[in-house]
């Protein structure tokens, strides 16, 4: 992976300067819902692509797909068309075409790029291995189907590389000093508020890998930013990814969108349903059933005995639901 150069500049990048490049969008609401083609779709994530649909549609707004695909090596090929299938099967169309993330690496680099010359994002050489030895030094446990903790052995304050070749590209997390329990303090539109002291729980993340690919953090926000998302409706277990995406977002210059984390589904071994731990592609046979089975999962009272039908019952009970899960 070659190292960014930071472009030249005189004074401070201004957050309308990144908006022009970017995308800025005003207007109403934006939904997406965010796929990775590493298989089908499972009966989880059914629900959280029929959730930001769902809320786009009780809200009169827009709802993208965007194809994840930053991550390679894990992808499936024909897994996109499939997702995109499964989705029409069971009536949920994009208002656009879906844009796919492994086509937008220009977007991610100039973010870095622009983070870097800010002095936010710093190179890395440190690997796992070194990481975990550092934990351990420092008394820190790994948590359960946790991240290790990233204790700033390569800030440029400390030092920096040391010598050490680049490895990945990580962005600094400050202490927080604007908040008096230094914890950042988000609301959830289901779960109510939320809180994390990303500084302790996560420390330097990761924004561009050492593989060379781009990290997921950096790649969301991007594109979030750049499609004008106001509104993400997505699953439970990605719920403490929000201080890092917050952080990402004002270090960048671009607005916060709203959150809404809906319920997981777990298989009988009580874990959630995930590809990573076999979950079953779903069924297709009746579209219909599939659907109202997803609907349960949210908590909707819906009837109708066609597709159509059903999903316009589903908006009103949305909708009713939204006295409860107000946009704030």
């Amino acid at each position: 992976m070659s190292v960014v150069t930071p472009p030249s500049c005189e004074v401070p990048l201004q957050a309308t300067d990144l908006h022009r490049e970017l995308g800025s969008h005003t207007g109403g609401y934006i939904g997406r819902f965010a796929p990775s083609p590493t298989g089908p779709l499972h009966a989880g994530s059914l629900v959280a692509a029929l959730a930001s649909w769902l809320d786009a549609r009780a809200h009169g707004g827009r709802w993208l797909v965007r194809i994840e695909d930053v991550d390679t090596p894990r992808c499936v090929p024909g897994a996109d068309q499939l997702i995109l299938s499964q989705l029409a099967a069971c009536g949920l169309h994009p208002d656009t075409p879906p844009v796919y993330q492994s086509q937008r690496g220009d977007l991610y680099q100039a973010a870095l790029d622009r983070l870097v010359a800010a002095g936010h994002a710093y190179p890395c050489g440190c690997t796992r291995a070194d990481i975990a030895q550092a934990n351990a030094a420092l008394g820190l446990n790994k948590a359960r189907h946790g991240d290790l903790v990233y204790p700033g052995t390569c800030r440029p304050d400390r030092g920096g590389l040391k010598g050490k070749p680049v490895r990945a590209w990580r962005l600094q997390v400050p202490t927080r000093t604007d908040a008096p329990d230094g914890l950042w303090h988000w609301h959830d539109r289901r779960l109510g508020p939320q809180s994390q002291n990303l500084a302790e729980a996560v420390g330097d993340f990761v924004i561009r890998r050492a593989d060379g690919l781009w990290a997921y953090q950096l790649a969301v926000v991007v594109d979030d930013g750049e499609q004008g998302v106001t509104d993400i409706v997505r699953g439970e277990d990605l719920t403490d990814n929000t201080p890092r995406q917050l952080w990402l977002q004002q270090c960048l210059g671009l607005p916060t969108p709203r959150y809404l984390h809906t319920p997981l589904v777990c298989g009988p071994n009580g874990e959630k349903l995930s590809k990573q731990n076999g979950a079953e592609a779903l069924s297709l046979d009746d579209p219909l059933v599939t659907l109202q089975q997803a609907g349960r999962a949210l908590g909707l009272s819906a009837e109708g005995t066609t597709l159509g039908d059903w999903l316009a019952a589903a908006v009103t009970a949305w909708q009713d639901q939204l006295t409860r899960w107000p946009l704030r």
